[in-house]
């Protein structure tokens, strides 16, 4: 394993970037290589993501790591978001520009489908939560409007599976991807085919369905002189996200509690089979597929974006701080103050933050914060106790309990919240790594190759190649009060 290069591509709704990993003697190094913008386009037939463009990002990585920089790669991977497709006609050239899932095609579709299939009926088939960015829910408005794409369509591919058709001239869906769909039966391990004809959705346009970890075949011959990828192996690893940075979680053990923590958090389990009853139903929990097809039994969760949004009101009052500087305000103020649940619809939207939280709280009878420390305070700890929450409605549907809880992704940079988040939940909490999606992404490709024997091994490489911190819980009884009040917001919304 010795000085092996492997090339991950890791494409978000606002950014891509290639990252180069190294494995050697033991260890993994990552470098970032190349960054590009992600930037979607308004077309009179709606919004669209700018697929050539990514794709031409995605040659000007490979060139710069392997013509200009002269690494010998061993492996390129890609990882993208969930739920965006495209479609490819019968000679495999694409259709359109792929829609964005915040297009507003799908408005009101969610209803729509229900009538064509009982919401319980559509969870039995799929596990997988109900959200109006679903693919099931896109297609189906598609169907709903006669789509002349459809028409067209001879292939489906989800996001990184067209990239990666792109790059070897093979179609198929890797499995983590294909589970984010509402599409698939997870029990039957293959597309949910009396849903598809439920909805009026053409069966024959999805394609083959293949393992995370899977080798695909080597660049296309066309795409060597331009890029000087020579003899390079293209892998699919969980080619979603997510599962990417679930795989690269630095557990000793099963049995833990995971948080993808970013402008958004997933927090889940890592399990052998899915968990369709009623209560994963009740609350909205999803399954999706993991690398060694494991499921990601897991809910999404309003994260960072709040500090985010914080940020971005203070700044066009004129006052441009840093994350640190806003954390540092939220430790300095009064605990437990007042809880906002972060995932109500008050917060959907963008606009003016420190406007939606005062509302919400002064709506709710709770102290309204008058301080940047206390509104930050506010926003941090009502994640906290959204962590809490959930955490405890995963353990009551497993029947078990989850610890540690690992946090990895860009938002254990917040030291503050890994605290707070030890401090609501009463468990050990563990950090890093902060790169996790690219880790993971090129940790499987490893694997695929044979340079890292198992996930196991893997695990251990990353806790050996990176910094982790630990979080004990230290004021947990103090949050009785405060998670009371936020379990009441739970169960009457307002």
């Amino acid at each position: 394993m010795r000085g092996h290069h492997y090339l991950a591509f890791d494409l978000g709704a606002e950014s891509g970037r290639g990252m180069l990993g190294t494995f050697d003697d033991g260890k993994l190094k990552i470098a970032e290589v190349h960054r590009f913008p992600n930037i979607p386009a308004l077309l009179p037939d709606g919004l669209h993501w700018d697929a050539l463009r990514l794709w031409s990002e995605i040659l000007a990585t490979i060139t710069l790591v392997a013509r200009k920089q002269g690494h010998a790669l061993n492996g390129i991977g890609i990882d993208t978001w969930g739920v965006d497709y495209a479609l490819l006609d019968r000679g495999g050239g694409l259709v359109s520009n792929p829609y964005h899932y915040r297009d507003t095609r799908t408005d009101g579709m969610i209803a729509q489908v229900c009538k064509r299939m009982p919401r319980q009926e559509i969870f039995e088939y799929t596990g997988v939560q109900f959200l109006q960015l679903n693919t099931l829910i896109q297609l189906f408005a598609a169907v709903q409007r006669n789509a002349p794409e459809l028409d067209n369509a001879a292939h489906l591919v989800m996001m990184p599976d067209l990239f990666n058709y792109f790059l070897t001239g093979e179609i198929a869906c890797e499995f983590s991807t294909a589970t984010t769909t509402q599409c698939y039966d997870p029990r039957q391990r293959d597309w949910c085919t009396p849903l598809l004809e439920r909805m009026g959705i053409p069966r024959h346009i999805f394609p083959k369905i293949i393992p995370s970890g899977t080798v695909l075949g080597n660049v296309r011959a066309p795409l060597i002189d331009e890029t000087g990828a020579r003899d390079v192996r293209v892998i699919a690893p969980a080619c979603h996200d997510t599962g990417s940075a679930a795989a690269a979680v630095p557990a000793e053990r099963r049995g833990f509690a995971w948080i993808s923590s970013g402008t958004w958090s997933i927090m889940g389990a890592e399990l052998d089979e899915p968990v369709i009853n009623a209560a994963s139903l009740a609350f909205n929990f999803t399954n999706e597929g993991g690398v060694n097809n494991t499921i990601r039994f897991c809910k999404n969760i309003a994260g960072m974006w709040f500090v985010q949004e914080l940020r971005r009101a203070w700044a066009l009052e004129g006052e441009d701080l840093s994350y640190d500087e806003i954390t540092q305000l939220a430790a300095q103020a009064k605990p437990l103050q007042c809880i906002i649940e972060p995932d109500a619809r008050d917060f959907f939207g963008t606009g003016d933050m420190p406007e939606h939280i005062r509302a919400y709280c002064f709506r709710t009878g709770q102290y309204v914060p008058q301080t940047k420390g206390e509104f930050a305070r506010c926003a941090l700890e009502s994640i906290a106790c959204k962590y809490r929450w959930v955490l405890e409605r995963m353990e009551e549907t497993l029947g078990y309990r989850l610890e540690p809880i690992h946090i990895v992704g860009g938002g254990t940079k917040n030291k503050f919240l890994s605290q707070l988040t030890a401090d609501a939940t009463g468990r050990t909490v563990i950090t890093g790594p902060v790169e996790a999606t690219a880790i993971g992404n090129l940790i499987v490709q490893a694997i695929a190759l044979g340079d890292i024997a198992s996930l196991d091994q893997a695990r251990a490489l990353i806790r050996e190649s990176f910094p982790l911190h630990v979080f004990q819980p230290q004021n947990h009884t103090q949050w009785a009060d405060a998670y009371a009040r936020f379990c009441a917001l739970m169960e009457s919304p307002v």
